[in-house]
C-alpha cells in the first residue's frame, strides 16, 4: 500500500512536467508505465515480503523460545544459587563445628601432653625431653598450621601410648643416679609403675630412687644391705623381690625431716651450748629445790601444844627432844625457842625472827636462778636468731637466693635457737612460781609457829 501511494505521488508530481514537455498523451503513457512499473514493484515488494516472513516469524519463534530457555535456565540458575546459599550456610556451620572440634582437640590434646608430662617418672624425663620440646614449640609458634600443630600434638600421643605399651610388666633403661657421697653412679633402672629401683654398673650402689630439691640427677634413697641387695638382685636378674615404697618417696622425705635430739641441737649453732647448760642447771636447779621443799615438815599444831604442855610442866628438856623430832626448819625453829624459853618475851621473838630470816634465805636459796634463766633464755634464743639471719643474708649476698637448702640452714639455726630458749624459760618460770610459792608457805606456817609459841607461853614459865 505504502509503494502505490508513492508511486501515485510520483505521478501526481510529474504531471506539471510531462504536460509542459510532451503533452498530456505523453503523460499518460509515462504515467501508465510508472503505474505499471510502480505495480511490478509493488509485487515484488509484496512477495519479497511474503517470502521473508516466514522465515522472520520462525526466527521470532526462535528467539521467543530462546527467551523461554533463558528464562528458565535464569530460574533454574536462581534456583541453584539459592540451592548453594543454603549449602553454603550448611558449610559454614559445618566449618564452624569442625573448627570448635578441633579446638577442644587441641585443648584436649595439650592437657595431655601436660598431665603426660606430670605424670611421667623423673627417671624418664631425658627420653622424652626432645618430644616435649617440640609440642612445647609447636604450641608456642604462631605461623605453624593447625595441622602442623595436631600433628605434633600426635606424636606426644603415640609417644605416650607407646610408653604405656612397654610399661606393661616393667621395662629396664639406662640411667644415672647420685649415691649417699653425692657421686654420680651409671647403671640401670628398673620401672615398674610409678617405682624405680637402680642398681650402679660398678659398685654397690643400689636401691629407689628419689627426686630432691636442686639437683639434676636422682639419688639412691638409703636402704639397709638386705633391701639393697634385692634391688640388685632385680636389676641385674630381671627377677625377685621388689622394693615398694607405698608413699613414692614421701616417707623418705618425712623420715629425713625427723632429726635426733643431737642433730637438732647441733643445727641451732654454737649459741645452743650456753642455751643447753643454762636450760639442764635450771632443770637440775628446779628438781633439787623440789625434792628439798618437798621434805620440809611442818609443825603441826599438835606438836605445838605438846612443846606448850612440857614446857608449862616444867619439862624444858622433853619438850627440846619433842621438838628435834621434827627434822625440818620449822623443828630447829622450836628448839631454838625452847632453848631461850626462860628469856623475856621480847628476846625469844627476837630469836625466833633471826632463825626465820636464816629459814627464809636457805629456802629461797636458788630460786632467783631459776627467774634468771626464765628470762635469759629467750634473750639467748633471740641472739642465736639473729646470728642465724646474719648467715642467711650472707649466704643471700655470696650465693644469690636460689638454693632454699642453704638458706633454709641459717633460717633452722634461728627457729631452733627461739624454740629452746622459750623452751627453757617456760618451765624455769613454772618451777620459779610453784617454789616460791611453796617457801612462801613453809615460810608463812614457820611465823604461824613461832607466834603461837609465843602466845603459848605462860608469863613467868620459871622464878627468876
Amino acid at each position: 500500500m505504502q509503494l502505490s501511494l508513492k508511486a501515485l505521488s510520483i505521478l501526481l508530481a510529474g504531471f506539471p512536467l510531462l504536460g509542459a514537455a510532451q503533452g498530456i498523451d505523453a503523460v499518460a503513457t509515462s504515467a501508465a508505465a510508472d503505474l505499471q512499473k510502480a505495480t511490478t514493484e509493488l509485487t515484488a515488494l509484496r512477495a519479497e515480503v511474503e517470502a521473508e516472513r516466514l522465515p522472520l516469524a520462525r526466527q521470532i519463534g526462535e528467539l521467543e523460545q530462546k527467551l523461554l530457555d533463558r528464562r528458565t535456565e535464569l530460574a533454574k540458575a536462581q534456583r541453584i544459587q539459592e540451592n548453594q546459599l543454603v549449602e553454603l550456610n550448611a558449610l559454614k556451620a559445618e566449618a564452624k563445628r569442625l573448627a570448635d572440634e578441633t579446638k577442644f582437640t587441641d585443648s584436649i590434646l595439650t592437657e595431655y601432653a601436660r598431665a603426660f608430662r606430670s605424670r611421667i617418672h623423673f627417671v624418664e624425663e631425658p627420653r622424652y625431653a626432645a618430644v616435649f620440646e617440640a609440642a612445647d614449640k609447636a604450641a608456642a609458634s604462631a605461623d605453624l598450621a593447625p595441622a602442623d600443630r595436631f600433628i605434633q600434638r600426635v606424636e606426644l600421643l603415640k609417644t605416650a601410648l607407646e610408653r604405656a605399651e612397654r610399661a606393661q610388666g616393667g621395662e629396664i633403661i639406662e640411667g644415672k643416679a647420685l649415691d649417699h657421697r653425692g657421686l654420680v653412679q651409671p647403671g640401670k633402672v628398673v620401672l615398674i609403675g610409678p617405682v624405680a629401683t637402680f642398681a650402679a654398673s660398678s659398685g654397690n650402689a643400689a636401691g629407689l630412687l628419689q627426686q630432691e630439691l636442686n639437683k639434676a640427677d636422682p639419688t639412691i634413697a638409703h636402704l639397709n644391705e638386705e633391701l639393697a641387695t634385692a634391688s640388685r638382685n632385680l636389676v641385674n636378674t630381671k627377677s625377685g623381690e621388689l622394693v615398694l615404697d607405698p608413699t613414692l618417696g614421701s616417707a623418705f622425705k618425712m623420715a629425713a625431716m625427723h632429726k635426733g635430739l643431737y642433730d637438732q641441737l647441733k643445727d641451732g649453732g654454737i649459741i645452743m651450748i650456753p642455751l643447753v647448760g643454762l636450760g639442764m642447771a635450771a632443770v637440775l636447779l628446779g628438781i633439787f629445790k623440789w625434792w628439798q621443799l618437798g621434805r620440809v615438815r611442818l609443825a603441826t599444831e599438835s606438836d605445838l601444844q605438846k612443846v606448850l604442855k612440857h614446857i608449862e610442866a616444867g619439862e624444858t628438856q622433853r619438850a627440846s627432844d619433842h621438838a628435834r623430832k621434827i627434822r625440818s626448819l620449822a623443828g630447829d625453829l622450836l628448839v631454838a625457842a625452847v632453848q631461850h624459853v626462860d628469856e623475856r618475851k621480847e628476846y625469844i621473838e627476837e630469836v625466833l625472827y633471826e632463825k626465820m630470816l636464816g629459814a627464809r634465805t636457805k629456802l629461797e636459796r636458788g630460786l632467783p636462778f631459776l627467774a634468771l634463766a626464765a628470762t635469759t633464755g629467750p634473750l639467748l634464743g633471740l641472739l642465736g636468731t639473729v646470728t642465724g639471719m646474719i648467715a642467711t643474708f650472707k649466704a643471700i649476698s655470696s650465693f644469690g637466693s636460689g638454693d632454699p637448702k642453704m638458706l633454709a640452714a641459717g633460717i633452722s639455726e634461728a627457729l631452733i635457737c627461739t624454740a629452746t630458749g622459750m623452751a627453757i624459760a617456760i618451765p624455769s618460770l613454772l618451777f620459779h612460781a610453784f617454789l616460791s610459792r611453796r617457801a612462801k608457805g613453809i615460810i608463812g606456817s614457820m611465823e604461824q609457829t613461832a607466834v603461837g609459841f609465843v602466845n603459848g607461853l605462860p608469863e613467868s614459865p620459871f622464878p627468876r
